[in-house]
């Protein structure tokens, strides 16, 4: 189904859907003080009971799908759609308030393994149901398809039961629908849940629908007439721009989703009903592209303390001594004036002609992130910096003699001392190291790029080919269901509190005529679990234009290869034998003028510097 055509609405969904609108009639103040808290929790008893039974539908037409008939498989297709639209109707109060409950329906289509007890989880749901439908159909996989719709099915009919006792505030549902906002930007247009269905548009449409429904009572109790302004337009827009593969993503979001998001971020903190962010979000910032949006935690909340450490960590930075032979330095391998990178396949080692395990990646928006290196197996950068510091290969030090080395020097014990006031002779130690490196890393997030000017209003600052990039990134390509704005790394929306590991095959070489594969084992080194064999954390692809070569072996030498290596279906599409590659094996059938598009939109990903 490469396009969208218009679906006409089954009977049932539109009676229910009609429901849902007359709650509307409720919208006053309620004696519990509550603005739109009733008008939901009976807009979700509504709503539910139509996703149950868009499901009821989907599964009488798998059980009359017929292996081998294509149209009967195309009807089931069809019934998905309907089935997926509907859940985008429950999905923010769902996900929020019940997210255990919610994870039958719409999670991953892939074995999942829970840290940090590495418990598994078999797929299941709506976007499993997605690929198994575009695998060959088979009478086995029809009775999974059957298995997961019965599942789903009786699940979904006693949805309304979560809401027994229920209670919630005005607060926690503006925060429900904020994460909705963030889903549709993040994930939904770039078709995250259905990739092969394309429904990603209407998805989105049905999502925002929801949140215009959602703060209707709000916006009547409100001054700020601009989200009511950017939520029709938003609409509008997703309604009349339905065709995935050509929608203007750069100009529903500059126009559209983000003064929305910047305008409602207004309106919740204007009405007293504020509340904290997730993971690393600041709602304090315009919006989820604005520079800071996504920021770390500073290791003090004194900001001049915050800045000292920063600044002994950037002399650390350079310092020789941190090393066991004082040969190398943090900066040997990754070089400030080459994006913080070496420009080698893989680092040089602190022993005479020997390299490290892996590729040097940049560390611009290193710490953006919850876990270091390619396999993930430091959760703090202060971990991080240890573990490069003992590490025989690397930097084969130990950071208390480092230490010891450093306050005999009377420069580095004076600046020691500012940055870290409070603390004894006595108790000096190489933690300080950790945290002042770890705490100038926390500043290389410049977001001083083409697509950072771009966004912030200068229209100019982008080319065509670059526009078309991002939609393409965004899109089609299904870069961005990986590489998450706005970092374009693994952090997964909306609450941006978890990496991302994926299994995409990466090959020994660059050589896809005669694709060998890595014999790198990944996380499975880390994480023993079958699971996350040749599993690595997805980076940021900033300033990917200038800090090859690539993958974490070093071994893809351009962005040409790069994307030709995803077109193909990476390490499974190019006939590899790796059964639980993440990564979809199904071409994406680019052409050469959209790969491209692609490659012009990451130069425009470079940061100034």
């Amino acid at each position: 189904m490469s396009k969208l055509n218009p679906l006409p609405m089954p009977k049932t969904f539109t009676l229910l859907l009609l429901a849902s609108l007359l709650i509307l009639a409720f919208n006053r103040r309620t004696a519990s003080g509550k603005i739109g808290v009733e008008q939901s929790i009976a807009r979700f008893r509504v709503d539910s009971k139509s996703y149950a039974s868009s499901l009821a539908d989907l599964k009488q037409a798998v059980e009359d799908m017929v292996p081998g008939a294509p149209e009967t498989i195309a009807n089931v297709k069809t019934k998905l759609i309907y089935s997926r639209l509907a859940y985008k109707r429950i999905e923010y109060f769902l996900e929020h308030f019940f997210y255990t409950s919610s994870r039958i329906y719409n999670r991953a289509p892939k074995n999942e393994i829970e840290e940090p007890h590495l418990e598994y989880m078999e797929p299941a749901g709506m976007q499993y149901m997605e690929a198994i439908l575009f695998d060959s159909i088979t009478t086995d996989s029809k009775k999974e398809l059957l298995v997961q719709a019965a599942l789903l099915t009786n699940a979904a009919n006693d949805l309304h039961a979560l809401l027994y006792k229920f209670e919630t505030t005005d607060k926690q549902l503006l925060a429900a629908v904020r994460l909705e906002l963030i889903r549709i930007i993040a994930l939904g247009i770039t078709g995250f849940d259905a990739p092969q269905l394309k429904s990603g548009i209407w998805e989105s449409a049905s999502a925002m629908e929801t949140i215009s429904l959602t703060l209707k009572p709000y916006l009547d109790h409100s001054k700020q007439d601009s989200v009511r302004h950017y939520l029709e337009s938003s609409v509008r827009f997703l309604r009349v721009n339905e065709e995935f593969d050509s929608f203007d993503r750069l100009k529903f979001l500059t126009g559209n989703a983000l003064p929305l998001q910047k305008h409602l971020n207004l309106m919740i903190r204007e009405m007293g009903l504020d509340t904290a962010a997730p993971g690393m979000l600041r709602y304090d910032a315009p919006h989820m592209l604005s520079p800071g949006a996504l920021q770390p935690a500073a290791s003090v909340r004194d900001e001049g303390l915050s800045s000292k450490r920063a600044a002994l960590g950037k002399k650390l930075f350079f310092e020789t001594r941190l090393s066991g032979n004082s040969s190398k330095s943090c900066a040997s391998c990754h070089n400030p004036a080459n994006y913080f990178t070496d420009g080698l396949p893989k680092s040089m080692g602190i022993k005479a002609h020997a390299v490290v395990k892996r590729n040097a990646p940049s560390l611009f928006y290193a710490a953006a992130q919850h876990n270091q290196f390619w396999d993930g197996r430091a959760k703090t950068l202060e971990a991080q910096i240890e573990a490069v510091m003992r590490d025989s290969s690397e930097m084969n030090a130990s950071p208390a003699g480092s230490m010891r080395m450093l306050l005999k020097d009377k420069s580095y014990k004076l600046v020691f001392k500012k940055a870290f006031p409070n603390t004894s002779k006595k108790k000096q130690d190489e933690q300080q190291i950790f945290s002042a490196l770890a705490e100038f890393i926390k500043t290389l997030n410049p977001y001083a790029s083409d697509f950072d000017q771009y966004i912030a209003g200068n229209r100019q600052a982008m080319t065509d080919s670059q526009i078309s990039g991002f939609n393409l990134f965004m899109g089609k390509a299904q870069c961005g269901t990986c590489h998450f704005a706005p970092l374009f790394n693994g952090l997964i929306p909306p609450f941006y509190a978890l990496t991302e590991f994926e299994i995409i095959g990466t090959t020994a070489t660059d050589d896809f005529l005669k694709p060998k594969k890595d014999p790198d084992n990944g996380r499975m080194d880390i994480r023993a679990t079958p699971y996350y064999e040749a599993a690595f954390k997805t980076p940021t692809v900033r300033n990917a234009a200038v800090t090859g070569p690539y993958m974490h072996n070093g071994a893809f030498t351009s962005l040409e290869k790069v994307i030709d290596f995803y077109d193909q279906g990476g390490g499974a599409g190019l006939g590899l034998d790796i059964p639980k590659q993440t990564l979809s094996k199904l071409p994406l059938n680019l052409t050469d003028q959209e790969k491209q598009d692609i490659i012009a939109f990451m130069h425009a990903l470079t940061d100034k510097i």
